[in-house]
This record gives C-alpha cells, sequence and structure tokens, in this order.
C-alpha cells in the first residue's frame, strides 16, 4: 500500500503544532482549546499554511473527537443519578430555549431573513458545544464540582432537542412539506427515547458484554460499540455526542474505569484534532464582513448562557460562584452550529456571514472566560 509523503508530513507539522501550542497553555493553567483553533485557522483554506493532503484525515477525526469526548465524560456518571439530573432539569431546558433561541430569531429577523433563515439562526445561538464543553471541564478539572451534571444536563437536553430540530430544519431548508418533516422529527425522538429506556433499564447486560480482562479486548469492544451507537444515532438525524454519552453512562464499575484509562490516550488525540477541525473549517475571509454584528449577538447570547447555567445550578443547590462556573462552561458553540449553518448557509449568505464568526467567536472566547470566573478546581459535596 502506497504511504503519502504529503499526508504524513503534515500530519506531523500539525501534531508538533498542537504540542507545542499544548504545552504553551498548560504552562499557564489554561486549556488550549483556544489556541488548537486559530491554529486550525491559520491551516485552513485561506489561512497561512493550508494543509490540502491532511484534510481528510483532519475531518475524520474530528468525528472520532467528539464521540470519545462524549463517551469518555459518560464514563463518569451512572446512568441512575443521571436519568434524576435530567429530570430535574427540565424546566431548565424550557428557560435555556427562550433565553438562547430568541436573541437568534431577532437577529435573523433584523437581516430579513425568511422564516427557515430565522429558525436556523435561533438554532445556533440556542445550542452550547457538546465537544468543547466536555473537553473544558476535563481540562479545568471540574468533574467532580456539584454545578456539572447541571450542565451536562442542559448539554444532553439540547442534544435531545436537536433531534427535532435538524430534521425538521433540513426538511424545511430542502423545500420538503411540513408533514415529512414532523415524521423525520418523531422518529429520531422515539429512537432515542428507546435508547435512553435501555441503557437505564439494560444497562449490566451491556457491560456484561465490553467486560474482559484484556486492556486491548476492552479497548476494541467499548469503541466499537460506541461509534455503531454513533453512527445509528446520526443516521435517524440525531446526535452521535449524545449516542456515544449514553453508551458511557451505560457502563459502570471495573469495566467503566480501566475503560477510561484505556481510552483517555486516544481522546486527547482525537479531541485536539476535533478543535483543529473547527478553525480548520472556516475561511478567515469570512468572518471579517459582519464580525461587529457577530460580536454584539456573542456578548448577548454569552450573557443569556450565563443566565442559563445559574438557574439550571441554583436547581442543583449550587452557590453563587458555582452557579458562574456553570454560566460559563455553557458559553461555547461549536460543531452543532456549524452543522446548522452546513445545512442552509449556501441558501442564506447573511446567515452565514454573521454565523460563522459568532461561533468562532464564542468557540475561543467561552473557555477563556470559562477559565477565569471561579477558580478552586474542585467543589465536592
Amino acid at each position: 500500500m502506497a504511504v503519502s509523503a504529503a499526508l504524513l508530513l503534515e500530519l506531523g507539522i500539525i501534531l508538533a503544532v498542537l504540542t507545542v501550542l499544548g504545552t504553551a497553555a498548560r504552562r499557564f493553567a489554561l486549556s488550549p482549546i483556544p489556541l488548537y483553533l486559530v491554529a486550525g485557522l491559520a491551516l485552513g483554506e485561506g489561512g497561512i499554511a493550508p494543509v490540502p493532503a491532511a484534510g481528510e484525515f483532519v475531518s475524520t477525526g474530528a468525528s472520532i473527537g467528539v464521540v470519545l469526548l462524549l463517551l469518555t465524560l459518560g464514563l463518569e456518571f451512572s446512568i441512575g443519578e443521571f436519568a434524576t439530573s435530567l429530570r430535574r432539569h427540565l424546566p431548565s431546558a424550557w428557560v435555556d430555549l427562550l433565553l438562547n433561541a430568541i436573541p437568534g430569531a431577532i437577529a435573523g429577523w433584523l437581516l430579513g431573513l425568511s422564516g427557515v433563515g430565522i429558525l436556523a439562526l435561533a438554532g445556533v445561538t440556542y445550542i452550547s458545544s457538546s465537544g468543547v464543553i466536555a473537553r473544558l471541564l476535563g481540562d479545568l478539572r471540574r468533574l467532580g464540582n456539584r454545578e456539572t451534571p447541571a450542565v451536562l444536563s442542559i448539554l444532553v437536553l439540547e442534544d435531545f432537542a436537536m433531534a427535532a430540530y435538524l430534521p425538521l430544519l433540513a426538511v424545511l431548508a430542502a423545500g420538503g412539506t411540513l408533514l415529512h418533516a414532523l415524521v423525520g422529527m418523531t422518529i429520531a425522538i422515539t429512537a432515542l427515547v428507546v435508547a435512553f429506556v435501555v441503557s437505564y433499564r439494560w444497562g449490566q447486560h451491556v457491560t456484561r458484554f465490553v467486560a474482559h480482562p484484556d486492556n486491548e479486548q476492552l479497548l476494541l469492544r467499548v469503541l466499537g460499540l460506541t461509534l455503531i451507537v454513533a453512527a445509528l444515532a446520526e443516521f435517524i438525524h440525531a446526535s452521535a455526542a449524545v449516542g456515544a454519552f449514553l453508551v458511557g453512562l451505560t457502563l459502570t464499575g471495573d469495566s467503566a474505569q480501566r475503560a477510561r484509562t484505556v481510552l483517555s490516550p486516544l481522546r486527547d488525540l482525537f479531541a485536539a484534532i476535533f478543535f483543529l477541525a473547527i478553525g480548520i473549517s472556516v475561511d478567515p475571509a469570512d468572518l471579517v464582513p459582519m464580525l461587529p454584528a457577530a460580536l454584539a449577538l456573542a456578548a448577548v447570547t454569552a450573557v443569556t448562557k450565563v443566565l442559563t447555567g445559574r438557574f439550571a445550578a441554583r436547581r442543583e443547590g449550587v452557590a453563587r460562584p458555582g452557579q458562574l462556573r456553570a454560566g460559563t462552561a455553557l458559553i461555547a458553540r461549536g460543531e452543532f452550529s456549524l452543522v446548522i449553518i452546513g445545512l442552509v448557509g449556501s441558501t442564506y449568505e447573511q446567515l452565514e456571514a454573521i454565523a460563522t464568526p459568532y461561533v468562532f467567536i464564542l468557540a475561543i472566547v467561552g473557555p477563556v472566560l470559562t477559565r477565569y470566573v471561579g477558580t478552586r478546581p474542585v467543589i465536592r459535596g
């Protein structure tokens, strides 16, 4: 089998750059996410040093990265405890939707977009980035914080909402009928509910299936199962991320602990590729025309996400510093917003012009704000 020298060289350069940036970030106790995003901007089309040969690998690696991030996050919790947290945070989900979708809808109306364009921009401002936030919580050692279940509940409920929203938007953007869109929504939501119930009631059988004393076998079984579930979730226009998260929640005991250990290096590699890919997907020239409007919208929806996080964390009985940590953790937008832009951006150029810099601004600013709001790494109890 022939090996592409250009591919190997570009991947070597990419990993060397990520190494330098990651080392610099950790020296100052920062998350490397913003630096990886900026590096991607420089390495993408329109950047100062494009990497065309590595493009396909980076795109594929990004998909694996977000799956691994949510899988390992799910391994930190039990599905019983998380089901209780989800029920507690249904009111938080409504607050999240109202506070964060409405600013996008208003912005779309002011830009003169049609109904589909307004719906799309509302989705862009509503949905936080599961991938960015999952890595961020780990980088800042906040997985054990009291506010973290509230943050994760919001993310999973948003992903459930996306299972209804994305089929609706895709069909309407393609000129399909409302009935067709409603059928797609129903299928996606039903499938996710069934998957959650199966994980809740029969998760111990899944744990027995993947359990094995050999680490290689454990890795292959867990990763294989996760990718299959993630693919099925994507097939029904749900979220690969929430599918992977459900697999992580399902696994318990020694198998979950060992899976975290064997998956961690793989997760860190592909997570870095995931953040790089977000930057590569953006042409720097696209960030300029609507930058002032994007900054204004980003400022408004950063505040509304903080309010959402505070409301959700207060329902967990968390004090004010933890509420602020929860709010700033939710600010980052990323992969879902870019998917929405991809669905309708070619038809609505104004939406793409404002949404692209908006996502990139919050993907960078969110992790920085999260780092400096509430400096204590772990608040247990």
